[in-house]
Formats: C-alpha cells, structure tokens, sequence
C-alpha cells in the first residue's frame, strides 16, 4: 500500500483527487490541510485531518494540490519532513520550472498535468461530451515529467495521476521545460488570448447590429470547420478566398514577432507571475 499525503486536501484539486483514490485499497490517504476552514471541511466530508508534521514523516508520496503561488512555501515545509526515497507529485510545471522546489538529492519530483479532453473525440455519453476539464466521464490525456529521482518515480508518479485524471486517452512524457512550454506558452499565452480574442469578434459583431443568437451560431459552427481542416481531421482545404482572408487576418491582428512567447526568457518571465500570482503587466 502507497500512503500519500495529499496537501492542500479541502480544495477543488485535492477533493478531486481523494474522491479519485480514497476507495482504492492501493492507497491510503492522509488528508492535509493548514486552517481550520479547510479542516472544517474535511470533517464534513467524513474525513479526518491530519497536520503535515504527522502525516510527511509517514507518506511514500506527497502530493501537492495547492495554487500555483503557494507550491514554493509549501514544498518548503513539507520536503525537510519527507522520508529518503519519497516522491513528490506537482500538479502544474510553474512552480518546478521556476525553480521553486527545494534543493533536496534524496526525494523525487514527478509533475503532471492534464491536457483536458479534446475537441476531437468519439464520446457519446451526452455528460462525457460535456466533461470539458475531464472530471472523470471524458477520455483525456496527460502528460508527465521526472525532474529528479529514479525510473521507478516516475512509474508509480504516472500510475498515480491515471487513476486521478482517468480514464486516459493517452500518456506522454515530457520535460519539465517542454510541459512549460505547453502550458503556459502555447495553452494559454497562443491558444486561450485568440480563442478570447474570437469572442470579443462575435461581441463586435452584435455590436455592429448582427443578432447575438445568430452570431454565435454562424461562428461555433464555423470554427468547428478551420479546426478540422488545420488539425487534420478532415481531408479538405481552405477556400482561396478564405486563404486570402487568413494571409491578411495574420497581418491585420498578429505581430510579426508573436512567436518569440515561446523563447526561454518570455517563458521564464511568464511562469514567474504564475508563480507570484501577480498579473501580467501594463502595455
């Protein structure tokens, strides 16, 4: 049996991940949490907290379920605690790849993360296809890391976040650094801003008198087709007119240089407001 110590076990992440593990006789499951509202709602769930100083000492595993800006002083506290030989799980590559985990040979650091079921999929349970994070009805992938400790870390840190993140479509693995570049380079920094972006269209659109409902519909269902084209899910090309329209969108809306979000050093400095939870700064 695999004891984890789950942190940060009242909130979303952690409840998600005890629900997903607390039945399975191959773990046991020590619930953490540090104020009294987050215990209050342990017990109300039936669960009984346990202090980190209890619960390190005796967990194969320590599984860090807290934001983003808390991983860095909470790995802080819960590392010096862990046993030789222990695996640390980071649910997110910010903390990691910013340099926040303590410096510590004799523990493992394995980081994870869902890639959220695609658009793209052969669901037809009516609440599997409307599973957008993947809470368990979905199929979706994953993808993983071992930044430090041995192959059998990365084994037991990969079977772990199957059985959180299930059912799994597929599992990858990756760096630290190219999971960064996932997310927040390309997931969030590209894809969320233009998919933002779109919405502010439609938004001009109805401004500019076009119906909202029909708005809305014309562009869902046309954004479905680009994406099926570029991704390659259908055997069709774009329209040359729509071709020209897109060669002048590029110049129109995008900066010549818009790639440069993937460089090391934008990426450093994006992950670092993560992890600072300050926002982005003002142009």
């Amino acid at each position: 049996m695999t004891t984890i110590a789950l942190i940060g076990a009242a909130g979303a992440m952690g409840t998600r991940v005890s629900n997903a593990l607390r039945d399975d006789p191959e773990y046991r499951i020590l619930h953490v949490e540090s104020g009294a509202a987050g215990e209050e709602k342990l017990r109300a769930r039936g669960l009984a907290p346990v202090s980190r100083e209890e619960a390190a000492p005796q967990a194969d595993v320590a599984l860090l379920a807290v934001p983003d800006h808390l991983i860095g002083p909470v790995a802080h506290e819960i590392v010096p605690l862990l046993r030789g030989g222990a695996l640390v799980i980071c649910l997110d590559p910010a903390a990691p790849y910013a340099g926040r985990l303590p410096q510590r040979e004799d523990v493992a650091y394995f980081v994870t993360h869902p890639a959220h079921p695609p658009v793209f999929n052969d669901e037809t349970d009516p609440e599997a296809r409307r599973d957008y994070f993947g809470s368990g009805k979905a199929k979706q992938a994953i993808v993983s890391a071992l930044m430090q400790g041995p192959e059998e870390a990365y084994a037991l840190g990969e079977r772990i976040s199957r059985r959180v993140f299930g059912p799994i479509l597929r599992s990858h693995r990756v760096t630290v650094e190219q999971m960064a570049i996932l997310e927040p380079a390309l997931s969030e920094t590209v894809a969320a801003t233009c998919i933002t972006i779109i919405r502010e269209a439609m938004d001009e659109a109805v401004r500019r008198g076009v119906p909202e409902e029909a708005a809305r519909d014309f562009l869902l269902g046309h954004v479905n087709i680009p994406l099926a084209i570029v991704f390659g899910e259908i055997d069709w090309q774009f329209s040359a007119g729509a071709r020209m329209a897109i060669e002048e969108g590029k110049k129109r809306i995008f900066q010549p240089d818009w790639k440069k979000v993937f460089e090391p050093e934008e990426l450093r400095a994006s992950v670092e407001r993560i992890v600072q939870g300050s926002p982005p700064p003002r142009e």
